[in-house]
């Protein structure tokens, strides 16, 4: 018997892994996922869009529109900040990020902060946005490098069924 050939590349598995995490969102617009990784391919952080802690789910607006005290905007974390701060307590030094979206300038403040060299994104749908023209000034002058995930599969399908085990 031979091994198996139809495994996912690291950056299949890593960019999965953001997308899971993006499914503990609970905005109902917008879920996003991010996942550190360091330069021996071991995940040392991951996050998603969400309150910061302590603050009730419950008592804060998730509106997209209106009172900008009256929408999730002043009060939701990104995905690639909570990362960030939820990492293992290391160094991220050298490390690269996998987010399901290209970070917007807030985020690209704190993964250059960080020291995270590469940002691997899976949608860049508001690109030519001032926020995504901001990041990638930023990005480009800190030597940060970016891409598109490159994946040759269409999705993964996950099963808690015993039987599938």
């Amino acid at each position: 018997m031979s091994k198996r050939t139809n495994y996912i590349s690291w950056d299949e598995y890593f960019m999965g892994v953001a997308l899971l995490s993006a499914k503990r969102s609970k905005d109902p617009a917008t879920q996003v996922g991010a996942c550190i990784v360091n330069n021996k391919n071991k995940i040392v952080g991951a996050g998603y869009n969400g309150l910061p802690a302590g603050c009730d789910d419950n008592e804060f607006p998730w509106d997209k529109q209106g009172d900008f005290l009256e929408t999730k905007y002043p009060y939701v974390c990104h995905a690639e900040l909570n990362a960030i701060l939820n990492n293992i307590g290391m160094d991220l030094h050298g490390c690269r990020i996998y987010t399901a979206l290209f970070p917007c300038n807030e985020c690209a403040k704190a993964i250059i902060q960080s020291g995270i060299t590469e940002v691997i994104y899976l949608s860049d749908k508001y690109n030519g946005s001032d926020t995504s023209l901001a990041s990638r000034r930023m990005l480009d002058t800190a030597g940060v490098q970016y891409r598109k995930v490159e994946v040759h599969i269409s999705k993964i399908e996950l099963s808690f069924e015993e039987k599938d085990v």
